[in-house]
């Protein structure tokens, strides 16, 4: 889990390079051709091959996430070139939060006194990062609230759709579904690249494998509860870029702000792991 965040640290770092010179939909595009041959290369190994991994009985659900998905990473793209990484990961990182507090609504699952406690001191801390009313509320600072909101939804339909299909199906149409809308949308914005971005748009694409490669590996090795704490160390690592490679600065209601969430965070994982267990 720790080399999954410095690997997805890095492609923040690399995506809000080319996404700053670049049109996010054409980076995003290219980056899910890869993902895309990616997941098929994996199908194809598995027991069954591609057609044991494509079938489904959601399939109209596989598909809305594989698009939510695509639509939240041109969002937090977006949001890095505008916000840069620390704001954006800062604001981010509520979205286990979200997660709990939407698993009601959407699981139908009983979220406790608790845990509701904690989610209202990540609100706070979200708002203590925004500053609303504070004379220095960027309006641009709610985009990577929207990624989180839609990363939250989608992490819940996963969860929802595992209920009925396995994980090397969600897996296959998060790639497909999101290589074919984002070829239907990032195809009318392609822009000739310099030969150095070229690479830099290599290297996105293989750490983008890479992440997801090394997360499997560690599902597949321990409960997701377990290392989901680690997680949080994605936000460390792009703290580093963004002060060492783009001269980002950390702003004091940012670190106090991201303590209350990351706090917050991880209570609310302990009380699902404390509940599972009873």
């Amino acid at each position: 889990m720790l080399g999954a965040t410095v690997v997805f640290a890095l492609q923040d770092g690399i995506s809000r390079h080319l996404a700053g010179t670049y049109n996010t939909y054409m980076v995003v595009m290219i980056r899910y051709w890869f993902f895309a041959a990616f997941v098929v290369a994996l199908a194809a190994r598995a027991p069954g091959g591609v057609r044991e991994a494509a079938r489904t009985d959601q399939l109209l659900l596989q598909i809305f996430r594989g698009v939510l998905l695509a639509g939240e990473i041109c969002v937090a793209v977006y949001g890095f070139t505008i916000l840069g990484l620390i704001e954006s990961q800062a604001v981010f990182i509520c979205y286990p939060l979200l997660v709990a507090a939407l698993s009601g609504p959407v699981l139908g699952e009983k979220v406790g006194w608790r845990r509701w406690a904690a989610i209202g001191v990540g609100c706070i801390g979200v708002l203590i990062i925004l500053q609303p009313g504070m004379g220095v509320f960027n309006p641009a600072a709610i985009i990577p609230l929207i990624s989180a909101l839609m990363f939250a939804l989608y992490g819940l339909l996963t969860r929802y759709a595992a209920r009925k299909d396995g994980t090397a199906t969600s897996f296959f149409w998060t790639g497909i579904a999101g290589a074919v809308v984002m070829t239907a949308i990032g195809m009318w914005f392609w822009e000739p690249m310099e030969p150095a971005d070229w690479g830099w748009m290599a290297l996105l694409c293989i750490s983008g494998v890479s992440g997801h490669w090394l997360l499997i590996k560690c599902y597949e090795m321990a409960e997701a509860s377990a290392v989901q704490p680690f997680a949080y160390f994605h936000l460390l690592w792009a703290a580093m870029l963004g002060i060492a490679i783009f001269g980002e600065t950390l702003r004091d209601a940012v670190v106090i702000g991201t303590a209350l969430i990351v706090g917050a965070g991880l209570f609310t994982l302990w009380r699902e792991r404390a509940q599972s267990r009873s």
